[in-house]
């Protein structure tokens, strides 16, 4: 399994093309829960954004195994 700088901008894309679609389609929401996110304490932000890449690490695994 040999990764190539291909791969990794593909997924650079793919994960632009799905946040700005997220953006352009739920401007609204996105804009209230940005708002509620700045009321966060820190460490709840730093430890939702390490689950979501820890998460986002196990689907490479798998998919890639």
């Amino acid at each position: 399994m040999d990764l190539t700088w291909s791969d990794l901008l593909v997924g650079l894309g793919l994960a632009l093309v799905i946040e700005g679609l997220g953006y352009a389609i739920f401007a609204r929401p996105l804009k209230r829960m940005a708002m509620e996110v700045l009321a966060l304490p820190e460490f709840t932000i730093r430890l939702v954004g390490l689950t979501v890449a820890a998460l986002g690490v196990i689907v490479v695994w798998f998919v890639r195994g």
